[in-house]
């Protein structure tokens, strides 16, 4: 079992954000640092994630995650689908706290998790669902609706239209820009942007999907 040595992590989580350019305070860094420890913690028990090295973590999901930031500039109300250990949608809680962030898995024990970072670190603007995003009903509709390596993006779209507000769009965060399931969108959504990802210690590739309705009548 690697070892937590949380003031080295510190150190190159705080590098990455400086290399990110995002402006996130001391509070906001230690928030980070806190999620992280208790997903290393939760990880032996929960299965949360496959990596087990907390250095690994702050890489492959707190700054990969934290890349995808600057991309919700706009949004005040997100869902995150198939939230698992809460990446994205826990870490843009804590970079975004002027932003409602919900998230939705369909597994207990993730969602049990999620609920308990919520409580530790006070995120007052954290909503956890435990159900099928087919069934979740909302009285206000998200502006954005994100997931990260969740689904294929048709099904992602075709599960989670219904809760999309007009106007609003889909920003899936995947590894390699997949045409292939570019091509099986359904008819009336559209890829309107994909932004390569750099994030900073990490030699993989990343991109943004951004998904909106397609507005063409013919």
């Amino acid at each position: 079992m690697k070892q937590f040595d949380r003031a080295t992590l510190a150190q190159v989580l705080k590098n990455g954000i400086k290399e990110l350019q995002l402006e996130l305070s001391e509070a906001q860094e230690e928030q980070l640092l806190d999620y992280l420890a208790l997903l290393f913690k939760w990880n032996s028990v929960y299965n949360l994630t496959s990596l087990r090295d907390p250095m690994q973590m702050v890489t492959h999901h707190l700054l990969d995650s934290l890349a995808a930031v600057p991309a919700f500039k706009g949004a005040t109300n997100v869902l995150d689908v198939g939230a698992g250990g809460g990446l994205p949608g826990m870490v843009l809680a804590i970079a975004r706290p002027d932003m409602k962030v919900s998230m939705i898995d369909t597994v207990h024990k993730k969602t049990a998790f999620l609920t308990q970072v919520k409580a530790e670190l006070g995120l007052a603007n954290a909503t956890v669902y435990t159900m099928r995003v087919e069934q979740l009903q909302v009285k206000q509709q998200f502006d954005v609706i994100t997931s990260r390596a969740f689904a294929d993006l048709s099904d992602f779209v075709n599960w989670s239209g219904h809760l999309l507000a007009e106007g609003g769009q889909f920003i899936a965060l995947k590894g390699v820009a997949p045409p292939d399931e570019r091509e099986r969108l359904p008819s009336d959504w559209k890829v309107v942007d994909l932004q390569p990802l750099r994030v900073p210690g990490l030699d993989a590739e990343r991109h943004l999907v951004f998904i909106k309705k397609n507005l063409k009548t013919d």
